[in-house]
Order: C-alpha cells, then structure tokens, then sequence
C-alpha cells in the first residue's frame, strides 16, 4: 500500500513525538489512522507537501534510499530576485558542510496557485520573493533551504509538488490518498 498525504506546516513526520517537553506538537498520528505504515523519507516540520508512507519495506527503500534517485521536485519560495548565476550554481550543485550536492533542476516560476499556509509567510514591502521549481535526487536533511541559502536566496516557504511520479495535486494539506 502507498499513501499520498499533503503535509501541513507544523506537522512532524512520524506518528509520536519523543522529543519535547511542555506542548506536543501535530504529528502524523492526527490525520492517517492506519496501522503499520511508515513514512517513505522524511519532510521537514516547516515544509509542506507531498509526504509517502507505505507498509512495504522494500518500496520505501527505493523511494527514499539515495542511491535509487527518486527525483523530488519543490516549489521553493525565496527571499529576494535570484539572478542567472544563483541560478547557476544549483544548476551545478554547491557545496555545503556535508559537502558536495548532486546538481539540482531549477527555474524560476510565477507564483503558484497552493492552499494559504498557516501560519502565513511573512511578507515585507521593501523586500522581494520569487518563486522557483527545483528538483534534487538527493534527500540530505534541510537540503533545499540550505541550498537556497548557500546562494544567498534564503527559504521562506517550501512545498515538495512530487516525488517521482507520485504528486500532491488535488489534495489539500491534511488531506490523504491510498493508492
């Protein structure tokens, strides 16, 4: 089984939450009630989208195993107007502490038509954003935002659109979908 769950800002992406003292924050136990299924890879609390969970083994391997590079596209929204050699550098992959990124897809695009997150970005007058696609076939930790930053565009809203094949169209954030 694989489910398509459209992760909302906020949410952690496991079922419990071990590490907090105090308030417990959403995880996953609070939209998809399903036993013995895991996440297939991992997405950020402050990102949002396209999450897989399957209960097979081998399938989550293949989708979140680097060594397979499943592709993952993001919508990436940044601070700033990237220029054609930021543009650039991801194209080629930077290097960050963990060393060297594989080279990302990427092009700027027109704001998309997503859900309003919740909180919303905050928006500043004197300073502008784009919007970019970018498509990694890694999957390191915070590695969009820390590739964006590395160029000087730092994340203010990150979105994963797809993973393969597999996208998040036509469901909205806490929504899910077993395929």
């Amino acid at each position: 089984m694989l489910i398509l769950f459209n992760k909302p800002f906020g949410v952690l992406s496991q079922f419990t939450d071990k590490g907090t003292e105090g308030s417990p924050r959403a995880t996953l136990s609070a939209y998809i009630d399903m036993p013995r299924v895991y996440p297939a890879g991992r997405l950020d609390r402050d990102s949002e989208g396209l999450l897989l969970l399957t209960d097979d083994g081998r399938l989550q391997a293949r989708i979140a195993h680097p060594k397979f590079k499943k592709p993952k596209t993001y919508l990436v929204q940044v601070e700033g107007d990237p220029t054609d050699a930021q543009l650039a550098q991801l194209r080629s992959g930077v290097t960050l502490k963990d060393g060297p990124t594989r080279p990302a897809q990427v092009r700027r695009i027109p704001p998309p038509l997503l859900w309003p997150r919740i909180p919303p970005v905050r928006f500043r007058k004197t300073v502008p954003d784009a919007w970019l696609e970018m498509t990694i076939t890694e999957g390191r930790n915070r590695q969009v935002r820390r590739m964006v930053a590395h160029v000087g565009l730092p994340c203010l809203r990150l979105v994963r659109w797809s993973v393969g094949d597999w996208t998040v169209q036509g469901l909205a954030p806490g929504e899910w979908r077993a395929l």
